[in-house]
């Protein structure tokens, strides 16, 4: 406990002396959460790195959120814990394979969910998160072919609720999400009768098909919250139920182990720790750095997104 507490006074004075604010993705440990300005999805976050009046972003989560936080900030300094944390999202999608479907598809405007990386963004026409992801592809004009990517289960989802039949969807998948089984999910109801199940919509069609309610994360946290029932098994990563639990502490949650780790943990999520977010708010590294003609290019589909509320 002395040794956490000196980690957390550490970052306290770093983050004061350095003008710094620290955001956190739902997906991080509870202790990183407990110390951030502010805990969001992708889309919340996205938010936030632009409204905030200090120097330095302390970016808790994964690569591609931070690459998105210097887009929107060119002139501050962004920093991360761990520049491995990565995702196999954006590993699903090479630009230039994307670049190559362009030039053979022209007529197609490129939707690029946020889990991308940012060379990506600068080659797509509008960005979505899993909170807007309908809307967005809905304030496309219907007569216009859309390449959806990279989460195929996302794009499905997306495709059946908007009803776009022009719209073809990139073969990326979560990790995590794409290898929670409708079988656990069936054996997880049958233990907790009583539960609701909240799911994101990057799980696999058929454990969305036995979901009360599909969000993003913050929607999650959000339903649960509004809901009578004092108990949910939530289909996403582990992180949240810090939230869950701030939000509705006297309800229950359960979560169920995927196929690919026996877990519900993202392992590119839970790099970062206490000690490395001091070291990079000590150092200023890993710390992003992009090229301005790229952030200008990758801003704009950004600003897009942003603009649908």
């Amino acid at each position: 406990m002395v040794a956490l507490q000196s980690i957390t006074d550490e970052i306290a004075e770093l983050k004061k002396s350095r003008r710094a604010v620290i955001l956190a993705h739902h997906y991080q440990d509870r202790e990183i959460q407990e110390l951030a300005d502010a805990v969001g999805d992708s889309l919340e976050l996205a938010r936030q790195a632009r409204e905030f009046s200090g120097e330095l972003i302390a970016f808790c989560g994964v690569w591609f959120m931070a690459e998105t936080a210097k887009v929107l900030n060119p002139d501050r300094v962004v920093i991360v814990p761990d520049r491995q944390a990565g995702c196999s999202l954006v590993d699903s999608c090479p630009v230039d394979q994307l670049r190559a479907w362009r030039a053979a598809n022209p007529d197609y405007t490129v939707v690029s969910y946020i889990n991308t990386s940012v060379e990506v963004k600068a080659e797509s026409d509008i960005l979505c998160t899993s909170r807007n992801a309908v809307k967005v592809v809905n304030s496309i004009p219907a007569d216009k072919p859309v390449l959806f990517l990279p989460d195929i289960n996302l794009g499905n989802y997306v495709r059946e609720q908007s009803g776009r039949a022009n719209m073809k969807i990139w073969q990326g998948a979560c990790i995590v999400h794409a290898t929670f089984a409708a079988r656990k999910l069936s054996a997880a109801r049958s233990e907790h009768p009583s539960a609701l199940v909240a799911a994101h919509p990057e799980c696999p069609k058929d454990v969305l098909r036995m979901a009360d309610f599909i969000g993003s994360t913050s929607a999650i946290v959000d339903w649960c919250a509004t809901q009578d029932g004092g108990e949910f098994i939530v289909m996403t990563e582990s992180g949240v139920r810090y939230s869950l639990e701030k939000m509705s502490p006297r309800k229950k949650f359960h979560f169920i182990a995927n196929e690919q780790c026996n877990c519900s943990e993202c392992p590119h999520m839970k790099r970062n720790t206490l000690e490395k977010l001091r070291d990079a708010l000590l150092h200023l590294r890993p710390r992003v750095e992009l090229a301005p003609d790229l952030m200008e290019r990758a801003r704009r589909p950004i600003e897009r997104m942003l603009a649908i509320r």
